[in-house]
C-alpha cells in the first residue's frame, strides 16, 4: 500500500526535481515556446510545498487538491491549467483515502491522465506531456494486471514515460506555442513531456525508498 506520507514525500521529491531541472526544462521551451515552463513550476511547486503542511492531516485526496487549487492560482502559461487539472482529478479518483492500493494509483494516474486530455483536447503524438502519461498509465494498467505490485507496475511506467518523452524530439507539435512553429518544432523534446517524466520518476524514486 502507498501510503499518505508517501504521496507527501512523492510531492516534495517532485518539488526538488523541478528545481534541479529547472534551467534544462526552461532550456527546452526556449526552443520551442515561451522559455518559462521551468521557471513556472518550480514557482507553483515551490507555492505546494508552503501550502501542503496546512493539510498534512488530512486524506491523500485533499493533499492533491491542495495541489492542484495552488498550481491553478500561481502557475502561468498552459502549465497551470494541465497540471492542476491532473491533480484535480487524480484527488477526486483517491478522496478520502489514508493509503493506496495498486487500484487506487492506477485510479488516481488515470484520472490525471483522464483530465489532460479533456483539458488539453491534444492526443498521442501531438508532442505534449500526454506522450508521456498515456503509455506510462497503460504500461502501469498492464503490470498491475499480470499481478505487478506498484514498485513493478511503476517501473515499467516509467520506463513507458521514458521513451514516451524520448519520442517527441522527432515529432511535429500539433498543440500549444510549439504548433506555431510548424516544421521548427521537429528536433526538439518537449518540455512539458519533460516535466510529466520527471513527476512519475519521482513516484517511483519514493516508493522504491520506502519499499511501497
Amino acid at each position: 500500500m502507498v501510503t499518505k506520507e508517501q504521496i507527501f514525500k512523492w510531492l516534495q521529491h517532485f518539488t526538488n526535481e523541478i528545481e534541479k531541472n529547472k534551467d534544462y526544462l526552461t532550456e527546452l521551451d526556449a526552443a520551442i515556446g515561451d522559455a518559462d515552463h521551468g521557471i513556472n513550476m518550480d514557482r507553483g511547486f515551490k507555492k505546494v510545498m508552503s501550502q501542503l503542511p496546512t493539510v498534512a492531516n488530512k486524506d491523500i485526496g485533499s493533499l492533491l487538491k491542495t495541489v492542484s487549487m495552488t498550481l491553478i492560482s500561481s502557475v502561468g502559461g498552459a502549465s497551470g491549467p494541465l497540471y492542476g487539472t491532473l491533480f484535480l482529478r487524480a484527488s477526486t479518483a483517491v478522496a478520502g483515502k489514508e493509503e493506496l492500493s495498486e487500484g487506487d494509483l492506477l485510479a488516481m494516474l488515470q484520472a490525471g491522465l483522464d483530465g489532460v486530455v479533456q483539458r488539453g483536447k491534444a492526443q498521442l503524438g501531438d508532442k505534449t506531456m500526454l506522450d508521456v502519461l498515456s503509455p506510462s498509465v497503460a504500461a502501469f494498467q498492464n503490470a498491475i494486471g499480470e499481478g505487478k505490485n506498484s514498485i513493478q507496475a511503476m517501473q515499467e511506467a516509467v520506463a513507458a514515460g521514458e521513451r514516451g518523452m524520448h519520442d517527441t524530439t522527432p515529432m511535429l507539435a500539433k498543440k500549444g506555442r510549439a504548433s506555431y512553429l510548424g516544421e521548427r518544432s521537429v528536433g526538439h523534446q518537449d518540455p512539458g513531456a519533460t516535466s510529466s517524466y520527471l513527476m512519475l520518476k519521482s513516484l517511483l524514486e519514493v516508493l522504491q525508498s520506502c519499499g511501497a
